[in-house]
């Protein structure tokens, strides 16, 4: 329960009354709901103001929502309703919960729409995501089918070798068919084996690799466009990111410290995570892998699975495992190219840590916007590039100098982001590609604001809805 109403969220909204004329308004919200990861409706609340005004007749409401619920939701979804007092007012709060049994459309005013939930609104689902519901529904998953590749059509010499090689056992015929890359006859290749076959029999099964001049796609200074197999894929990607990938030294009393800009096992982790969490569904859509001279960002088509959300501190939080393609997943498991489940993100943020040149300012970043997840890896030989001021004849008799407070990287994001313009927390989210309102503050805007460098527009109140945000000048 939300103890002060004072946020709506990815799991949380408010609505002033049970609307009765276009109940489509809150039904839309119960669709999401149970198409991603469950919440909760509070009726009773104004949703602009978050102030409780309560219901009149809640018993009324409750009969009302039930029968909607029932008449409109198709499949219906789990859910239950309670009656909740607060400062002499009745809330109701109806829990929707997630199932398998999607996708759970709204039927009503001549539609049949499914809804997810992105931040916090309920939004029609685009037609990659309804498909990924209805694969749910029928407990499939996309690279379960059966393709239209005959199975004579791929050879498998990459897949060969690296499980020769991790397991010390040959890859035999049998074994196509227990790891799921064929169907029951043999004969046809699922999507997974034709993912992995060497040919590129998958057309966007492609990775494009970039190293760009300075901070921001201006001049290439190399790249390269890589199709085939998912093994062949992280091979050459590795490959290419290592040969950008400087590494100065430190000399010590008996040995040397290597110092590179981006540590190894960091980048195995992003690309095999970028591989096998990608949404094949999106046709025309590849893995870019961006080099710049102070970082590294490697996105792949495809936000976080059925709903999920990024961690606060990937550090210390549990991530639940949302395994897009299951029969990827668990063939990278077992030739030793992905650790447990759920643990992929902690390992590239410890893997980075380990390394004798990280600084807390290289931590990892990851974000999931629309339909692309990036991790961002700092270069952790980079050095700001210092100005050197111009000197006038006339020479001030005192200079007091200007300190620039230190900041994290995702202050400096929101400095960025906010450059001259005053923005809502709502529009900072959105440029952000942030949906956790509080993470959002705990990492973002309260840090910039404790160290005097983003200002309220409205200061006098900070908690008004037409509050917006502004860079201080140093």
């Amino acid at each position: 329960m939300v103890a002060d109403f004072s946020v709506e969220g990815t799991a949380y909204e408010f609505k002033v009354a049970v609307e009765r004329t276009k109940p489509r308004s809150w039904l839309k919200t119960v669709s999401a709901f149970a198409n991603t990861t469950g919440g909760v409706i509070i009726f009773g609340i104004d949703d602009t103001t978050h102030s409780i005004i309560g219901l009149n007749n809640p018993q009324s409401d409750t009969e009302f929502i039930s029968q909607l619920i029932r008449a409109r939701i198709e499949p219906i979804p789990t859910f239950d309703i309670k009656h909740e007092r607060h400062d002499n007012a009745t809330l109701l709060k109806v829990h929707i919960y997630p199932d398998m049994n999607t996708p759970h459309y709204y039927r009503g005013d001549g539609r049949r729409e499914a809804y997810i939930r992105l931040g916090d609104r309920s939004e029609l689902a685009p037609i990659e995501i309804l498909n990924e519901l209805i694969l749910r529904g029928k407990n499939e998953t996309y690279d379960s089918l059966i393709s239209n590749f005959p199975f004579t059509n791929g050879s498998f010499t990459v897949l060969k070798a690296i499980y020769a090689e991790a397991t010390g056992n040959k890859f035999s015929d049998s074994d196509f068919s227990s790891f799921g890359l064929v169907d029951t006859s043999g004969q046809m290749l699922t999507n997974a084996g034709a993912l992995l076959a060497d040919e590129p029999l998958m057309k966007h099964s492609r990775v494009f690799c970039t190293r760009w001049a300075g901070l921001a796609k201006d001049d290439a200074l190399d790249d390269m466009e890589l199709s085939g197999g998912l093994l062949f894929l992280l091979r050459e990607a590795r490959a290419f990111v290592m040969r950008h990938n400087t590494t100065p030294w430190q000399k010590k009393p008996e040995s040397r410290s290597d110092q590179p800009s981006y540590a190894q096992r960091a980048i195995t982790e992003s690309l095999v995570n970028a591989l096998i969490h990608r949404d094949y569904l999106l046709n025309g859509t590849e893995i870019n892998v961006d080099i710049y001279d102070d970082r590294m960002v490697i996105s792949s088509p495809g936000a976080m699975f059925q709903g999920g959300t990024l961690p606060d501190d990937p550090l210390t939080d549990e991530v639940k495992s949302r395994r897009r393609n299951p029969v990827i997943a668990d063939l990278f498991h077992r030739v030793g190219l992905m650790e447990r489940r759920g643990s992929g993100l902690r390992r590239i943020c410890r893997e980075t840590e380990q390394q004798s040149n990280f600084r807390p300012e290289h931590m990892p970043h990851f974000s999931s916007k629309d339909d692309i997840f990036a991790v961002t890896l700092a270069d952790m030989n980079y050095q700001t590039p210092q100005v050197t001021p111009q000197v006038t004849p006339q020479v001030t008799p005192q200079v007091t100098p200007q300190v620039t407070p230190q900041v994290t990287p995702q202050v400096a994001q929101l400095l960025n982001t906010l450059g001259n313009e005053e923005l809502s927390s709502a529009e900072l989210m959105e440029a952000l590609g942030l949906s956790d309102r509080k993470h959002f503050r705990a990492a973002y805007l309260n840090p910039a604001i404790k160290a005097d460098l983003v200002a309220l527009t409205i200061p006098d109140k900070p908690n008004s809805r037409l509050q917006k945000y502004r860079r201080h000048n140093y």
